[in-house]
């Protein structure tokens, strides 16, 4: 399988205690060295063109004034910074998400793991916000209906904050579902069950603190997997964060490692039911270091046996 990655992420430097810190690179970087049949690419920069497929043109210049000088730093908003290399950073994981469609989508793999930060499901069509600066998933989504020409395609977030800006951006799209599990009351305050998208192709799950992955399993079995399976899909995306995870610091799910491999193999399942298996996973959250790494190699490696 296909693992995109970029070292400007290195360089998109945020202060000192900031959960989304440059270390969860090194920490994946690490849990992933000796994982073998992974064919490693450095992710493209993504142009203006891929951008527009879901922000306006005035928040795609925002960003660009908004990057500082080297050395220096900017807060977006109470939790988003931008360093000097922030920006292409960013570029690199909607540039790195683009290629890996393009790579499943050409037969090159069944299956892509794009391993970059920033996150990118918080950002909304004009506005960064919650570490993210661009909507990574929503624009492979938009990439590859546009572009391939596909009819169908599904976007699963299983990161323990509600994807509000994956929905925003898909809001209007109705060629593509979007299904999100989160927990419920927590940070952005989005995803209730009521929110459907304008063609009622949103689906949230919001799961009450302290549940733990047995939980999880259950809401998946009896309500994901069966819209995935009438949705018919044809490619798969994952918002793959992992911060669900009961080590991570900001929040109180109780998952754990064993959960995301499992997570992974019935979402492979699925895939392989409804698209030849093609599959493009993106990273998200996930904040404990340790957790990261052990929960990045289950995701991965599960992928990398089920796309063989």
């Amino acid at each position: 399988m296909l693992y995109y990655a970029t070292d400007a992420g290195y360089a998109h430097v945020t202060p000192d205690g900031h959960p989304e810190q440059v270390a969860r690179l090194t920490a994946i970087a690490d849990a992933l060295e000796g994982v073998e049949g992974l064919d490693r690419r450095e992710a493209p920069v993504a142009d203006d063109a891929a951008l527009l497929l879901c922000h306006t043109q005035a928040h795609i210049d925002r960003i660009r004034r908004a990057a500082p000088e080297r050395g220096r730093r900017r807060q977006l908003d109470g939790d988003t910074y931008m360093s000097h290399g922030s920006l292409q950073a960013a570029l690199g994981g909607v540039g790195g998400c683009v290629a890996a469609v393009d790579a499943v989508l050409d037969g090159e793999a069944r299956a892509a793991f794009v391993g970059c930060r920033p996150p990118g499901h918080h950002a909304e069509r004009q506005t960064p916000m919650g570490f993210c600066l661009f909507g990574n998933v929503a624009i492979a989504a938009r990439h590859a209906l546009e572009r391939h020409g596909l009819s169908r395609v599904a976007v699963v977030d299983f990161d323990v904050h509600h994807g509000n800006g994956t929905q925003d951006l898909l809001w209007d799209e109705g060629r593509a579902l979007f299904v999100s599990s989160h927990q419920m009351p927590l940070f952005p305050g989005t995803g209730a069950p009521d929110e459907r998208g304008a063609h009622g192709q949103v689906v949230n799950l919001p799961l009450a603190p302290d549940t733990d992955g047995q939980h999880m399993r259950d809401v998946y079995e009896s309500h994901v997997f069966p819209k995935l399976l009438e949705w018919q899909p044809e490619l798969l995306l994952i918002s793959v964060g992992f911060d669900a995870h009961f080590d991570d610091p900001l929040a109180q799910l109780q998952w754990e490692t064993e959960d995301f491999a499992w997570l992974t193999e019935r979402l492979c399942d699925v895939a392989d039911r409804t698209c030849d298996g093609r599959v493009v996973s993106t990273l998200e959250g996930g904040y404990d270091l340790d957790a990261l790494g052990a929960s990045v190699a289950a995701h991965v490696t599960t992928l990398r046996d089920r796309s063989r």
